[in-house]
């Protein structure tokens, strides 16, 4: 089909390939096992299935909507073999994916960001949000890394004042990327960290700013309060800042991150996700679940330990890659 056109370079989607080969093993000696014995597509087949996809971690909901558009084909073509099912599955996951516009970008890029009242240059403000040991700290080196490639300005801000070794974290991938990075001592008050972050980079002329914040979910009318008064405060100095509000979540967790990106959009507007740590499980499959389910754009995935292994999803090339 041209819908799975190849998009990507050579070894990014060999890379894609290798972070997903966990789930997509998993899912398929499930499927195999689903399937055994039947020649036809059935209601057994089909009870079988939703069970292998709830196990796979797309979750309930996303599951029975599968479910219904591949009876829906059933009932349409009378006789559909199990040898076609990996087939239809992989239209089906991807249409329903393509039912909302995200997931079409190949490279990192950023939008346009009108200069101030003024005609000075304004940044492009990224907020990433996310609770300890998610790989926030890690996305955001990262993401760093990518921008500054594509010829970028960037400056970082350790707004996650919380812990000194998230401060310490954000410094070393500082170093890394060579980027500069505005921090305070711990303790201090995030949203003065945040102001002084966009205050240094407006007159550096910066590209983007990435500001990193603490996640305490088990105290979140305190972190609505933090990221509201952070984002009134960057409004200042930014017009209508942060512009995106990333909320990274641990694709190894699987249905815990459902959980997780619950909690965060009831605490703060969230405008897109980035979902970590795909390589080591063979949980991929709640990527599909959380980018059909909350209708907020799966922006970035981690598929491996490198700088580069930070990938923009595309939604074709994921679903190419979990079909293998």
């Amino acid at each position: 089909m041209s819908f799975f056109k190849k998009i990507f370079s050579k070894e990014k989607k060999e890379t894609l390939d290798k972070g997903l080969e966990k789930t997509s093993t998993n899912f398929f000696d499930k499927l195999s096992k689903a399937v055994a014995g039947k020649s036809k597509v059935d209601d057994d087949v089909l009870d079988n299935l939703e069970e292998v996809l709830v196990a796979s971690d797309v979750g309930v909901n996303t599951t029975l909507k599968v479910i219904d558009r591949i009876e829906e084909r059933v009932a349409r073509d009378k006789y559909i073999g199990t040898d076609e099912l990996n087939k239809i599955l992989r239209e089906e996951i991807a249409g329903l994916l393509s039912e909302t516009n995200v997931g079409n970008e190949t490279e990192f890029t950023i939008p346009e960001i009108p200069n101030n009242s003024e005609g000075k240059k304004m940044p492009y403000v990224l907020m990433v949000v996310g609770v300890n040991g998610v790989g926030k700290t890690t996305t955001i080196g990262k993401l760093a890394a990518q921008f500054k490639k594509q010829g970028l300005k960037v400056v970082l801000g350790a707004a996650d004042t919380f812990r000194a070794a998230a401060i310490d974290q954000l410094q070393v991938w500082a170093d890394r990327t060579g980027v500069p990075i505005v921090r305070q001592e711990m303790g201090s008050d995030p949203a003065s960290v945040a102001f002084d972050t966009l205050t240094s980079a407006v007159k550096q002329n910066a590209d983007v700013v990435i500001i990193d914040t603490a996640g305490r979910l088990h105290n979140k009318v305190n972190l609505m309060n933090e990221l509201t008064k952070i984002k009134r405060v960057m409004q200042k100095v930014v017009d209508n800042s942060p512009h995106d509000v990333l909320l990274v979540l641990d694709g190894s967790t699987g249905q815990n991150a459902f959980e997780q990106a619950k909690q965060f959009t009831l605490a703060t507007e969230v405008t897109s996700l980035a979902v970590t740590k795909l390589d080591g499980t063979a949980k991929g499959g709640v990527v599909i679940g959380i980018s059909d389910q909350f209708k907020i754009p799966v922006k970035y995935i981690g598929v491996g330990e490198g700088i580069d292994d930070l990938q923009v999803f595309n939604k074709i090339e994921f679903v190419d890659s979990f079909f293998k």
